[in-house]
């Protein structure tokens, strides 16, 4: 692997159709170090200029073979490893994430990408079907019908705050689109468009490298509403991939399916992801728990959609040693930088907002500035949690509740009274197995991935991973944006009837 040591130097400007442009408008990055850079303004103007590039584009990328893609994906995962060095630079200005956790990301990036090389190459993802013709069939004859799943065309793209390489230019969703074979059009996220830019680079020189249309990929940078409408409504996108926050979130999602051609919004909101603790595993290790989740809560400030806000546990002393120990562990976490100063802000008004809710103790609560991040620690009764249903909504940062219940059948309608999740987790020994067998049909049905032990904030991209579950930690359940599974949002199933093999597309054929 290569990696330049030079230092990069933003541009601020869009990637359209293979050119770097600039707009009217322009807005200063706000890095944690180092000067502030001004980065453009998309318009409606540039999203009309990407995306007709994208349509002229689909025609041949949406034709390209399998194989052609793969070599693509590996392209753009080389080319980011070329610019290794940069990317952990800007990213860490950018952001204030750790540089050793860049480079994960960046492992993890390039490594989604080889996934869906390796997953299309395979072929398992088109679920082809073939009805070989029956014309002696009485009463009727059945005709030859072939069934293959086909990109569905450009799709948008938003870039994350909390992961500016893994779920931003080149992320889950750009990843599995481009392998479906669908040009990409990314929104930037205003926290890191350096890195963006960067990513944005690698690409172009992937498409390069591959003589492919440059009208595949756009990077678009911006920072206002407008610069989301107008995206997502234009007449060309064909399907969105978001990763956000609820009211943002739904607000696109809304503007989708009110189109005069509704299209899919596959909208990844956030969660509390709670955590369950059965007694046996409580009375067992509950420190060791207390202190792992400690860990896992504050890891990152907080910032992650997989984020375990919430514990559940029958109240008792046992349950008095974890409040103990979890009070111990995070009020000696220190203060952390968050993503951007608006994160900083909302985790602060969200905070003060649950220690203001009448019944909820305070245990830790640390102070913080701007742009920092302390941990808090509440706790409520199952009685508090159920008449305020405002505590079970995400606070973006390292805020974590404790909910007592009274004994299990009040767990088990807490449990039952949950909104869609990301995660649920059941902390469980081998005599909780009863308890447990009751709880996960309730969790299945409020969570894409129900855990036993351990914690959620570690999301492997994998074949059998899903993130995504019941409204509103995502607007369509069906759906996963980490895994080989997250290509099918960008793919339609066709059905070809007594078509003539060699007008059929490959894929379709044999």
């Amino acid at each position: 692997m290569t990696v330049t040591n030079s230092v990069f130097t933003p541009r601020g400007s869009h990637l359209i159709d293979g050119d770097w442009v600039t707009s009217d408008r322009t807005f200063q990055a706000e890095p944690t170090d180092g000067d502030a850079h001004t980065v453009f303004v998309g318009s409606s103007i540039e999203v009309d200029q990407a995306a007709r590039a994208a349509e002229r584009a689909f025609e041949t990328y949406g034709a390209t073979s399998r194989e052609e893609r793969a070599l693509f994906l590996e392209a753009i995962a080389d080319a980011i490893e070329a610019r290794g060095a940069d990317l952990t630079a800007m990213g860490s200005r950018e952001t204030g994430l750790p540089r050793a956790r860049l480079d994960g990301e960046r492992g993890r990036t390039t490594g989604q990408l080889r996934l869906f090389a390796t997953h299309i190459r395979q072929g398992d993802y088109l679920d082809r079907r073939h009805d070989r013709a029956l014309p002696d069939r009485t009463p009727l004859p059945r005709p030859e019908l072939r069934l293959v799943q086909r990109p569905l065309g450009p799709v948008a793209v938003f870039g994350a705050s909390n992961f500016p390489l893994a779920f931003s230019t080149a992320g889950g969703d750009t990843a599995s689109a481009l392998a479906a074979g669908c040009p990409v059009i990314v929104k930037g996220h205003p926290a890191h468009p350096g890195t963006g830019e960067i990513v944005a680079e690698a690409i172009l020189a992937a498409l390069h490298v591959r003589d492919l249309d440059p009208g595949v990929f756009a990077l678009i940078q911006g920072n206002t509403n407008a610069l989301g409408t107008a995206l997502v409504t234009h007449p060309t996108i064909r399907a969105v991939g978001f990763t956000g926050s609820l009211g943002g979130g739904r607000a696109l999602f809304d503007l989708c399916v009110s189109r005069p051609e509704p299209i899919p919004f596959f909208g990844e909101l956030g969660s509390i992801n709670p955590m369950f603790l059965l007694p046996a595993a409580l009375a067992a290790r509950g420190e060791v728990i207390a202190k792992g989740w400690a860990g896992s809560l504050t890891m990152g400030a907080g910032q992650f959609c997989t984020n375990p806000g919430v514990v559940v546990a029958l109240d008792g002393p046992v349950a008095d040693r974890f409040v103990a120990v979890a009070k111990e562990a995070l009020a000696a976490t220190g203060t952390q930088t968050t993503l951007t100063t608006g994160i900083g802000a909302a985790y602060e008004a969200g905070r003060t907002r649950i220690a203001a809710v009448p019944g909820v103790t305070v245990h830790v609560l640390g102070d913080a500035g701007s742009r920092q991040a302390a941990p808090a620690f509440f706790e409520v009764t199952g009685e508090t949690w159920s008449a305020h249903p405002s505590l079970a909504d995400e606070v973006f940062g390292p805020s974590g509740i404790l909910v007592r219940v009274a004994d299990v059948a009040e767990m088990t309608r807490l449990a039952r009274a949950l909104r869609g999740q990301l995660t649920c987790t059941l902390q469980m020994d081998a005599e909780d197995r009863s308890l447990a067998a009751t709880l996960l049909p309730i969790l299945e049905r409020k969570a894409g991935r129900v855990l036993a032990n351990g914690f959620p904030t570690g999301v492997d991209v994998a074949d059998a991973m899903v993130h995504g579950g019941p409204y509103p930690a995502s607007t369509n359940f069906g759906a996963t944006s980490v895994g080989t599974m997250a290509i099918r949002r960008f793919l339609r199933p066709v059905c070809y009837q007594n078509i003539p093999e060699v007008l059929l597309p490959p894929d379709a054929r044999g």
